[in-house]
């Protein structure tokens, strides 16, 4: 049994805290080559429209089709796919479907307002975006989980319409996917994916129509062109490699911790997996466990070198400093595996999606539970969310003002104009005050 090299760290040294910003570091965002590259995919689509798209997918996912006839997924192909779904399969789907919109059910904003004395209306009319661009992964792996998580919200927000964009490299697509499309409601497919799919949906083309927003993950390639599209269309995020970090006060299982950093591990080399823990003795012991179940697993070169890379295990003084290295890693997925969860919570400020308690795996966030899986990652959980029904819903401020409200709030308005030097705005309020 060949060891696993797992990076041991404690804040009692003195170069902790810029070892782990080592750690954190992911440079696998983009590069010039990268984005050169997506910049002529995306003009040449914004200028060429499907022609450009067709190319596109021929030569990128080996395809020999003539038009987008051939790359449009219809309503019929998609309700075969969930209609011959294995009974025990489509049952999981259906399970966690009806989850994720109880859910999400909670999260959704209502237009507000009120009227002060003098009869003036302050308010917030909240409307769903019109058409969205879902994009999916695709060709041999599966990923049901991401159509769900991704237009779940936005079905519930009100969306009017949903696009989806999955590439089938060789002509391979998953069934999977497709029954997934049907049974949350997208309205249509098309078979593109890359740079290309991402400047379709944006640009809108003869056949793929222009969208408001571009949700769902992708490889540095559809990243870099969502980065590149914002402004056009809104975009939920761009998401790094995937990470977990589990704060441990020892008493877990240390197999079942071992896992747990397995499970955000075998997603690719670049994945980032953290234990946290006051107990020495014990990060040993999840040191042994690692070792012996890697060679079980079926994606065990990946796991190897995603944790020899970025993996680490951390030992600290006590949970309170535990929630101190949390805070600062604000990781995309964090467990509390800990006796009193609620207590350690309460020092908790940054963390995409919290799993609070033994029992509580990671892995039930990313399918079932019910809270979304699409999550800030590589320290964005600082400053941002996971995705929601609020991503797809938009405010309007509202203002109506009385007669007398004109008068009393000109004043202010025509005060603070010409101290501006806005003739004009100050006018255009003392127009409206009561002489």
């Amino acid at each position: 049994m060949t060891s696993v090299s797992v990076k041991r760290l404690t804040t009692q040294d003195e170069n902790f805290w810029s070892e782990l910003d080592g750690l954190l570091a992911w440079e696998g965002v983009s590069d010039e080559q990268v984005a050169g590259a997506v910049k002529e995919i995306l003009t040449n689509v914004r200028r060429r429209g499907d022609e450009a798209v067709v190319d596109y997918t021929n030569r990128f996912d080996r395809m020999s089709v003539q038009s987008m006839d051939e790359l449009d997924i219809p309503q019929a192909r998609m309700q075969e796919a969930l209609a011959r779904m294995p009974a025990d399969e489509r049952k999981a789907l259906e399970f966690s479907t009806q989850r994720l919109f109880a859910y999400h059910e909670y999260q959704r904003a209502e237009s507000w307002s009120y009227t002060e004395p003098d009869g003036t209306l302050l308010g917030q009319k909240v409307t769903p975006l019109d058409r969205v661009g879902l994009y999916v992964p695709g060709g041999k792996a599966s990923y049901p989980s991401s159509v769900l998580m991704n237009a779940v919200p936005a079905k519930v927000a009100g969306v009017e319409e949903i696009i989806m964009v999955v590439p089938t490299p060789d002509g391979e697509i998953n069934d999977m996917v497709l029954a997934a499309a049907a049974l949350v409601g997208v309205d249509r497919a098309f078979a593109i994916g890359g740079a290309q799919a991402v400047a379709a949906l944006a640009y809108g083309t003869d056949t793929v129509p222009q969208v408001d927003k571009i949700v769902g993950p992708g490889n540095i390639y559809v990243a870099t062109a969502k980065g590149m599209v914002f402004g056009t269309v809104g975009i939920d995020m761009i998401a790094g490699p995937s990470e977990i970090l589990v704060v441990c006060d020892g008493a877990t299982d240390p197999d079942w911790v071992a896992m747990d950093l397995f499970s955000q591990a075998e997603h690719d080399e670049d994945a980032q997996s953290i234990l946290v823990s006051p107990d020495a003795a014990f990060l040993d012991k999840v040191q042994q466990s690692i070792d012996r179940l890697l060679p079980e697993m079926e994606r065990e070169a990946i796991i190897r070198q995603s944790l020899e890379a970025r993996g680490a295990l951390v030992l600290v003084e006590n949970l309170e400093e535990a929630a101190r290295v949390v805070n600062y890693v604000a990781p995309e997925h964090l467990e509390l595996s800990v006796e009193d969860p609620d207590e350690l919570l309460e020092n908790i400020r940054h963390a995409g999606a919290v799993f609070m308690g033994r029992y509580t795996a990671e892995a039930v966030g990313d399918y079932c539970a019910g809270p979304n899986h699409v999550l800030p990652t590589s320290r964005t959980a600082r400053f941002s969310s996971p995705l929601g029904v609020y991503d797809f819903q938009k405010r309007s401020s509202l203002i109506m003002c009385s007669p007398a409200g004109a008068a009393s709030l000109g004043r202010y308005a025509s005060t603070l104009a010409r101290g501006e030097g806005l003739t004009a705005h100050a006018r255009s309020a003392e127009y409206r005050m009561k002489k």
